[in-house]
C-alpha cells in the first residue's frame, strides 16, 4: 500500500477564501480546548482527558456524517491511509496537550508554529503545489515572528519545548495526507477515523499508565502523562466533556480547510492562533504581553496577510 497523489484525472478542490477562513474558525474553537485541558492537567491524566472528550465528541461527529453523505460515506475512501493520518493527529495533539501543561499557552502555540514549514516543505514533493519564493518567504517571516514571541532562552527551551516541536512535525504529515485524502474522504469520515483512533490511543495510554504506578516524576508534562485515573467532580467532568464539542467542530473546520485548498496557502494562517492564546493568557493567567510578544505576533500577522492577498491575485 502506497500513498501516492490521486492521479491527474482527479481533480482537488481548490476554495482559497473558503479554506483560510475555516481554518481561522477551527484555530479559535480549538483555543478554547487548549484552556480548558491546560486548566485541568494539573490534576488529571491526559488519557482520561482524551477518553471523555471523543466520546463526547462522537454525538457531533454523527450529525455531520447525517449531513455530508450519511453511514454510506463510511465505505469509501483509503480506509489504511485515514487510519494512518489520524495516528499522526494523535500523535500531534498529545505530545501537543504534554506541551502545554508545562509552558504558557502563548509559547506553546508559538514552539507549535514550526509546522507550516513542514507542510510548505512537503507540499511540493507530495502534492505537486508549489509555494514558491513569495510564500516560502511569508511562512520564514512567520515562524522568525513566532520565534520573536517565545524569546528563546533556558526557561523556553525546557524538555517540554520538544514536545512541542514533535506535535509540528507529526502535524503538517497529517494535514499533507488531508489534502491527498481530500478527493476521495469527506470532511466528516475523516473527522470520526480522527476521532476513534483518538479514543483507542487514550484508553491505549490508560492501560499502560491508568494505575498511577509510574508518576511523581515531578514534570509537569510527565505527571500529565503519567498521573492515574480518578473520578472528576461533576464540574470537572462537564468542562472536560464539552471539549468533545470544541474538538468535533475544530477538527471538522481544519480537515475542511485542508481539504479544500491549496496547503500552502491556508497553512500560515495556523499563525492566528498565537492572538488566542496571548488573549487567554492575559485574561486567564494574567500573563502580559512584552515588547517582543507585540513585534513576533505584528509579523505573524503580517505574513497571514500577505499569504491572503497574493492567493487572491493568483485565484
Amino acid at each position: 500500500m502506497t500513498l501516492a497523489a490521486p492521479s491527474p484525472a482527479v481533480v482537488r478542490p481548490n476554495h482559497r477564501l473558503k479554506g483560510i477562513l475555516f481554518l481561522c474558525f477551527g484555530a479559535a474553537i480549538f483555543s478554547l480546548q487548549d484552556v480548558i485541558i491546560k486548566s485541568v492537567s494539573g490534576a488529571y491524566p491526559v488519557g482520561e482527558v482524551l477518553a471523555i472528550r471523543c466520546i463526547v465528541a462522537y454525538g457531533p461527529l454523527f450529525a455531520f456524517l447525517y449531513f455530508d453523505g450519511g453511514l454510506a460515506a463510511l465505505r469509501g475512501g483509503r480506509k489504511g491511509w485515514m487510519t494512518v493520518r489520524a495516528c499522526f493527529l494523535f500523535l500531534a495533539y498529545t505530545t501537543y496537550y504534554l506541551a502545554l501543561a508545562a509552558l504558557p499557552m502563548s509559547a506553546t502555540t508559538a514552539l507549535s508554529f514550526s509546522a507550516p514549514l513542514f507542510i510548505v516543505a512537503l507540499s511540493g514533493p507530495l502534492l505537486k503545489e508549489k509555494a514558491g519564493i513569495g510564500g516560502w518567504l511569508a511562512v520564514l517571516f512567520g515562524f522568525a515572528g513566532a520565534v520573536i514571541v517565545t524569546q528563546p532562552g533556558a526557561d523556553t527551551f525546557e524538555p517540554a519545548a520538544l514536545f512541542a516541536f514533535a506535535s509540528a512535525a507529526f502535524y503538517g504529515i497529517a494535514q499533507i495526507m488531508s489534502r491527498l485524502l481530500g478527493p476521495t474522504a469527506t470532511t466528516s469520515v475523516m473527522s470520526l477515523y480522527q476521532n476513534t483512533v483518538n479514543f483507542i490511543g487514550a484508553l491505549t495510554i490508560g492501560l499502560i499508565f491508568g494505575q498511577g504506578d509510574f508518576a511523581g516524576q515531578g514534570h509537569p508534562s510527565l505527571e500529565f502523562l503519567l498521573r492515574g485515573w480518578a473520578m472528576p467532580s461533576t464540574f470537572d467532568l462537564l468542562i472536560i466533556a464539552s471539549t468533545g464539542l470544541i474538538a468535533a467542530l475544530g477538527s471538522w473546520s481544519l480537515t475542511h480547510a485542508y481539504r479544500v485548498a491549496e496547503v500552502n496557502v491556508v497553512a500560515p494562517f495556523e499563525y492566528s492562533s498565537i492572538i488566542w492564546a496571548l488573549m487567554w493568557d492575559l485574561v486567564i493567567w494574567t500573563v502580559l504581553p512584552t515588547p517582543y510578544t507585540v513585534i513576533g505576533v505584528a509579523m505573524i500577522i503580517a505574513a497571514g496577510i500577505y499569504v491572503l492577498r497574493s492567493s487572491r491575485s493568483a485565484a
